[in-house]
């Protein structure tokens, strides 16, 4: 089928790293393997992060007008050259889709969300208009991915069948690297963070995760810190000792080298969905300390995979590093079963397989 992506959030093949674009290129790997055409169809990203009215509005405005101008691009084409589903990939109340409802409707074919989530604390306050709008994209939506379990309370009543959202666990792209367990001892234990250097949730896990590091011994370990932002000057500020080293911007590939070498893999993850970073560790064979936020309990089984910590407790989540560094045989068993985990419960080709038979159903 031809397929037409879109991702309102950040377009797939933006030169920014970060998870939601490994997420959406994970999502198009999915679709191709199926053997489906993906067009990615616009690239206008709607994320509205500071609560302007007028802002979405215009937003809502542009996303008519590169509708109209697919639809007029569509239907020019020859019948079995245009697209058979729409597909967009992750919309919440900062960034909805006002592209996506307004063609499928104009072609007639069915509507397909990934990662959708929806919060009616939002209703009447300063992203209204853009609530209102995910909110009748869900409603129309035709089948709703669901990465999340923590969203899916709030999306199911807007569906018009429950049966409409398919539970999918986050999965790997086909290029994440195997388990690697070959990293020579070291009487240093090596954690690990990757996660971009952004305000807001971002910030936060930085702070609470500076803190923890307090609690943690005086020796005996180290940190690498991957990856930079817009708020890289003040992160940095808050790890100012020389156990903690930053790395900046690497390569995938470099950081498939960084998964294998380490020990222990921390992050925070307050305000995290569930965290695609914390997924590829956990396929490197490492163990995670990790908030316990969104769904990243979906992702890490807590006393056997790594540990949860309640979020924003960085009291409780240096105790946990600590524990786990003063166990180097639980910290290697955990790694074990988090590679195992990983492998069996979130492989490209049973994802790529479940999607391509549900979106079959769709079309006749």
């Amino acid at each position: 089928m031809n397929i037409a992506f879109y991702a309102p959030m950040k377009p797939p093949f933006s030169t920014v790293p970060s998870g939601d674009r490994r997420v959406a290129r994970a999502f198009i790997d999915a679709l191709e393997r199926g053997g489906h055409g993906v067009e990615v169809a616009a690239d206008l990203v709607s994320c509205e992060p500071i609560g302007d009215p007028e802002r979405q509005r215009r937003l809502c405005a542009e996303g008519a007008e590169i509708a109209e101008r697919l639809l007029q691009k569509f239907r020019a084409k020859a019948p079995d050259s245009r697209p058979e589903i729409w597909f967009t990939y992750h919309l919440y109340y900062k960034a909805p889709d006002w592209i996506g409802p307004i063609v499928a409707d104009g072609l007639d074919i069915p509507y397909v969300l990934a990662e959708a989530s929806f919060a009616p604390k939002r209703a009447g306050g300063p992203w209204d208009e853009s609530h209102r709008a995910v909110q009748a994209a869900i409603a129309r939506a035709d089948l709703v991915f669901g990465l999340n379990s923590a969203d899916t309370p709030c999306v199911v009543p807007l569906l018009r069948d429950p049966d409409r959202l398919v539970p999918l666990k986050p999965f790997l792209s086909p290029a994440t690297p195997a388990m690697h367990l070959g990293s020579s001892p070291s009487t240093s234990a090596r954690l690990l963070t990757v996660a971009m250097m952004r305000s807001g949730a971002k910030l936060a896990s930085y702070r609470v995760l500076a803190c923890a590091l307090k609690r943690l011994p005086p020796a005996g370990w180290h940190l690498t810190i991957v990856g930079d932002g817009p708020v890289e000057v003040e992160v940095r500020a808050l790890f100012d000792r020389p156990e903690v080293v930053f790395a900046g911007r690497l390569s995938e590939d470099a950081v498939s080298e960084l998964y294998a070498a380490a020990d222990l893999f921390v992050w925070p993850a307050v305000g995290e969905a569930y965290g695609m970073a914390i997924l590829e560790a956990q396929a490197a064979g490492l163990p995670v300390v990790a908030g316990r936020s969104g769904g990243v309990g979906d992702i890490v089984h807590d006393g056997q995979t790594g540990l949860l910590v309640d979020e924003g407790d960085a009291e409780a989540f240096g105790d946990a590093v600590a524990s786990l560094l003063a166990a180097p045989a639980r910290r290697q068993t955990m790694g074990i079963a988090a590679a195992r985990k990983a492998r069996d419960e979130h492989g490209f080709a049973a994802a790529a397989k479940l999607i391509d038979t549900r979106l079959r159903a769709l079309v006749p």
